[in-house]
């Protein structure tokens, strides 16, 4: 029995460059699962992290001939800072298209997707806005860190690479926010138990 050996992400990129489409499946295949996650994380939304997902493998694919940001040979926390960018532009399309909605004038009601039905998908949705609503309101950078380091489990090293800053930095950006979130944490939980 022959041992198959993986190839790097370093490989596959070369070959994908080349427009290798089987190397291209094999990247999508080794991180897809991790994107879909982060994309949740940022998202609170199974149907959206869908959409990011696709759209950042498809970023990946156009941008194939261009040299991607491979931290220690790694190609997953390039992935996740495009996936990053791609929920920023998700949700600004989306914003335009409520307001757009907002400017017609009143009509039939939409009929309800079957798959919002689904209670186990509508949980984690609630849920994750209710970590989102807080997450929220950490200032950008903080936000960045917690989704790379802490939600996504990207290292410190290569976290900090990707974002262009040292790593002493973000492990501060990190530390920052887990005192922010903890504090806020906290606060909403006298408001609850004062009401």
């Amino acid at each position: 029995m022959t041992s198959q050996i993986k190839p790097s992400d370093q490989d596959l990129w070369s070959a994908i460059a080349a427009s290798d489409e089987v190397a291209f499946g094999r990247l999508f295949d080794r991180y897809a699962r991790a994107v879909y996650n982060h994309a949740f994380r940022l998202t609170g939304s199974w149907t959206l992290a869908e959409d990011v997902t696709q759209s950042t493998f498809l970023v990946a694919w156009r941008r194939r001939g261009e040299a991607a940001v491979l931290v220690d040979g790694l190609a997953l926390p390039w992935l996740l800072v495009v996936a990053t960018n791609t929920t920023r532009t998700e949700w600004r399309s989306a914003r335009r298209w409520l307001a757009a909605l907002r400017r017609l004038p009143p009509g039939r009601g939409v009929e309800a997707d079957p798959a919002d039905d689904v209670v186990a998908r509508l949980d984690d949705e609630r849920q994750m806005a209710d970590v989102l609503a807080v997450v929220r309101r950490l200032p950008r950078a903080e936000r960045e860190a917690v989704a790379l380091c802490l939600w996504s489990g990207v290292p410190y090293g290569e976290a900090a690479e990707v974002l262009g800053i040292n790593e002493g930095a973000l492990r501060s950006r990190v530390s920052r926010a887990r005192a922010r979130l903890a504090r806020m944490v906290v606060d909403g939980t006298k408001q609850e138990d004062e009401r």
